[in-house]
């Protein structure tokens, strides 16, 4: 290889290290082992502008084993990302640009936060799946355009290939064809206990096959031609392509190929040992101007006129289109903003109107589909049962890049990973499944929560009213789950009005949110309002003179709540009852408003059928009527009474509360 091109190579690994060791902490053995993969990436064939990270058009890398952080840090440094060494220097501090872990939006050239293992590969399928649905909408209006068409690169560890949630995403990838994404494994043969062989002897190469990917191997992992060669030919194929590349976890250290030199700082000798060997002479956290230059050139020479292009083609066309949908399209990879509006307002129920929840929520889909493109999602194979397919349009597919409906399969966990790499290009994206299967899905829900992602999760069969499905379908502490989420909004709405509210909130707010919908029918009912979802709680019926007690509930139990309150108020008690679809939206609101919907010192009753204990922060003591054990197979009525959810014993414990009041805990 070119000397240049080995002094800058070896200077990267070097810095990467110096990072750990002034830190006191990370993983240096990736960073010795894996530097000419990132290498090879950056400096010839990542099309990216480091002076315009969020340049549209750009090829995206994914660093799914986020314990490379160090390394990925070093190379957006010496690629010329807004990276100094002052931020390599603080590695690990807090309030740094670079965090232990690569953070969405805190470091630029990080594209994504994967966290848990696996997470990335799925996140990279995601985003390749987004670039053929933007290009497909582009190549509909402009035959051969050159706006959107990009790769997504991801590397991957050992760690990635071993997590459940990277296969089912693998899967996906080659059903769909996924030609613009090339994964490259980090092939040690080394975790973090020790010898894979003690846990793993998967050949992937094989696997990958079987799942429809084209696939490679690289011998030499220090070898930059033959890493280069292998990524050329995966850019030719018509397949997702998978490379796997064989490397030394830290190469050159004393402890080279052994574990550990995963996961801790090496010790001052061996650094020094390394220094001499790869014959880097800087001081610590130090770089010379060389090794620098030469990687920015050959990102520069590749790269820029390709830019000036793209940006001329771009602007010229903004100028003179005439096409509104073009003109849409334009604005929507320029700005990710929809161009569409909803209003609650606009909709008007009758006062009869009686469905499901679930089907009133289809419904509203559909017409939010009617009026923007970018609006698309799927279910984990129960679009049938949840009631989430966009009835006119196709499905997403290898022949179809358009379609809108997305086939997830039985993949919950992949869905909610792939959701991400799609919302991180801008989609507004939901994804389906009982609420029961929400678990599943929890690790890429909080990913996407931390990224503040506009995502939609939509989850049906929301309550034990699903008797005979037994307890592995009926929800009891999910809710609760969802709502210890810090940044996710959970909805539900308790008939047709919330639920056009709750859209009305979703469409106008780019942030993730868990909708919980009921399969069981419900009427609308009198005081409901939607414009006033966004408020988290508010009054459907005010008491008459003084309050005896405030009831609140959610969802399809709002109207079993709503006909004990009319049966108590017919007993001679003042209730006020307050609908809360939403616990986060409301504790938002200032403590004036709080307090104006459930007054201080008031007995408060609060009736959800699932767990109760999100609700203890509202309701009086011993007054958060809830369901704390699994349920049975059954019909609903039996299964209610088994669990003491059914109407009368409700009834009999409010009319306990209410005869022998305690004090509230708001």
């Amino acid at each position: 290889m070119n000397p240049d091109v080995i002094h800058s190579l070896d200077s990267l690994r070097i810095l990467s290290l110096d990072m750990i060791s002034y830190a006191k902490s990370g993983h240096p053995g990736i960073c010795l082992g894996a530097a000419p993969i990132l290498y090879s990436i950056y400096a010839n064939h990542l099309v990216a502008n480091p002076k315009d990270p969020k340049w549209p058009n750009r090829d995206r890398f994914v660093m799914s084993p986020g314990h490379a952080s160090a390394l990925l840090y070093a190379i957006l440094f010496m690629a010329g990302y807004d990276v100094s060494i002052d931020d390599l220097v603080k590695f690990r501090k807090f309030g740094s640009k670079t965090p232990g872990h690569p953070e969405y939006g805190t470091t630029p050239g990080v594209e994504v936060t994967t966290g848990v293992s696996g997470e990335g590969f799925a996140n990279a399928v995601g985003m390749a799946m987004a670039e053929k649905y933007i290009q497909g909408q582009l190549d509909s209006i402009l035959a051969k355009q050159q706006i959107i068409r990009y790769n997504v690169y991801c590397m991957v560890s050992d760690a990635d290939l071993m997590e459940g949630v990277a296969h089912e995403a693998a899967a996906l990838a080659g059903q769909l064809a996924l030609e613009n994404l090339i994964v490259i494994y980090d092939s040690n043969d080394v975790t973090s206990d020790g010898p894979l062989k003690y846990c793993d002897s998967t050949d992937y190469i094989k696997q990958f096959i079987n799942y429809g990917w084209e696939v490679d191997f690289v011998q030499e992992g220090n070898d930059i031609r033959e890493i280069d060669r292998a990524i050329e030919r995966a850019k030719m194929n018509r397949k997702p392509t998978f490379i796997e590349i064989k490397t030394t976890i830290g190469r050159g250290s004393v402890n080279e190929g052994k574990n550990v030199v995963h996961g801790k700082p090496l010790s001052k000798e061996d650094m020094a040992n390394i220094r001499k060997k790869y014959n880097i002479n800087t001081n610590t956290l130090e770089i010379t101007e060389s090794a620098v230059k030469v990687l920015r050139k050959s990102i520069s020479y590749r790269v820029d006129a390709i830019y000036r292009n793209w940006q001329a083609n771009f602007e010229n066309l903004k100028a003179n289109s005439k096409e509104e949908r073009l003109l849409n399209l334009l604005n929507f990879i320029e700005y990710g903003k929809l161009e569409t509006t909803f209003d609650s307002n606009n909709f008007k129920i009758q006062n009869d109107y009686s469905e499901e929840i679930r089907e009133s929520n289809s419904k509203i889909m559909n017409i939010i589909s009617d009026r923007t493109k970018f609006f698309l999602g799927g279910s984990a194979d129960l679009a049938t049962s949840c009631h989430t397919a966009l009835y006119k349009e196709v499905p997403y597919d290898k022949k179809s890049r358009i379609g809108r409906n997305i086939h997830f399969g039985v993949r919950e966990h992949a869905m909610a990973a792939v959701m991400n790499g799609m919302a991180l290009s801008k989609l507004r994206v939901y994804g389906s499944t009982f609420l029961s299967f929400a678990d599943n899905m929890k690790p890429s829900i909080r990913l996407a929560a931390m990224m503040n992602l506009p995502l939609t999760y939509i989850f049906t069969h929301d309550s034990i009213a699903i008797g005979e499905d037994g307890p592995t379908h009926q929800p009891i502490e999910q809710l609760t789950m969802l709502r210890t989420i810090p940044n996710l909004t959970v909805l539900r709405p308790c008939d047709i009005n919330e639920v056009i509210g709750c859209w009305d909130f979703i469409i106008n707010n780019e942030a993730p949110v868990a909708l919980s919908l009921s399969k069981s029918e419900a009427h609308i009912l009198a005081g409901t309002d939607g414009s006033k979802v966004k408020q988290g709680a508010y009054v459907v019926k005010k008491e008459n003179i003084k309050i005896d007690a405030v009831f609140v509930s959610t969802g399809i139990d709002f109207t079993k709540t709503y006909l004990i309150t009319e049966e108590l108020r017919a007993k001679g008690f003042d209730i006020r009852l307050v609908s809360m679809p939403s616990m986060e939206l409301f504790f938002k609101q200032p403590i004036e408003y709080q307090r104006e919907v459930i007054p201080p010192g008031t007995l408060v009753i609060t009736i959800e059928a699932g767990s109760p204990d999100s609700w203890y922060k509202i309701a009086s003591p011993g007054c958060a009527f809830g369901i704390d054990k699994f349920g049975s197979s059954g019909p609903k009525e039996e299964v209610e009474k088994q669990l003491e959810f059914d109407y009368e014993t409700l009834l009999n414990k409010a009319l306990d509360r209410l005869t022998n009041k305690t004090e509230t805990l708001v």
